[in-house]
């Protein structure tokens, strides 16, 4: 199988090398794809510098910072576009511990074709973090699961892997959201389309050096999202049972 690890950065330069290092020595088959967003440390000037020691990662470099969802949809686009049967998304600041890699990339399988890297089914674990934000991401997590029906503990977790084959059948250019509520819009949309889903625990750490780029906007535009296609997907069915009894009454 062959895969492609994508890592998004914005300002890494503290991390980059050693993910790099760490994710091949790990997965010393896979290639990597670093999708970064004109980051004005140098980030992407240190991953060319590595590559030509490790060899097999790239950079794609945009224009800009316009959102973590943008950056993997691109990095989607390029590794279907080249070949790759697997596509993992993973932060580059070590909250995903590439350890989890193999079990991840283990998981998937003809009838699994997204796998999440998941903090809340049995065995996953997310140490010192505050009482508040456990309650927000928790709060969130089961939102997502009753509105939109996802059958998914962790629909917000950036750690996982999708097989080409799901993606492909994905529309990428509607996908809505460009923060963190692009996990949830991507695992529904997975679960709409019949993929198989699997989530296996990981343990979930905050980043080892740099500054999170979590935000309110992320939480809100992520929240605004999620009740806007729960709020669809409960409208839908009635919109087309009145559809079908205006087809079927005769005409007067």
């Amino acid at each position: 199988m062959r895969v492609l690890v994508v890592l998004p950065t914005y300002n890494e330069r503290e991390n980059i090398e050693a993910i790099l290092r760490t994710v091949r020595d790990v997965v010393p088959e896979a290639g990597i794809l670093v999708v970064d967003d004109a980051s004005p440390d140098g980030t992407a000037e240190i991953v060319e510098k590595v590559a030509v020691d490790l060899g097999s990662i790239e950079v794609l470099r945009r224009p800009a910072k316009t959102g973590l969802g943008g950056a993997y949809r691109d990095g989607f686009r390029w590794g279907l576009a080249r070949g790759y049967e697997a596509l993992v998304e993973m932060d580059s600041d070590f909250s995903h511990d590439p350890a989890a890699l193999p079990e991840i990339l283990g998981a998937l399988d003809g009838a699994t074709e997204l796998v999440i890297g998941s903090r809340y089914v049995p065995g996953g674990s997310i140490p010192n973090w505050s009482i508040s934000r456990r309650l927000i991401s928790r709060f969130g997590n089961i939102y997502a699961k009753a509105l939109l029906g996802l059958k998914v503990e962790d629909s917000t977790a950036g750690y996982r892997a999708y097989a080409a084959t799901l993606l492909r059948r994905l529309d990428l250019d509607s996908v809505r959201a460009d923060s963190y509520g692009f996990q949830v819009e991507m695992t529904y949309l997975a679960r709409q389309a019949g993929a198989g889903i699997v989530e296996v625990p990981i343990h979930f750490v905050d980043r080892v050096a740099g500054s999170s780029k979590m935000s309110t906007f992320t939480v809100g535009e992520a929240f605004v999202l999620v009740t806007w296609w729960g709020l669809h997907r409960l409208v839908r069915p009635t919109w087309r049972r009145l559809a079908g009894r205006s087809e079927a009454a005769p005409p007067s």
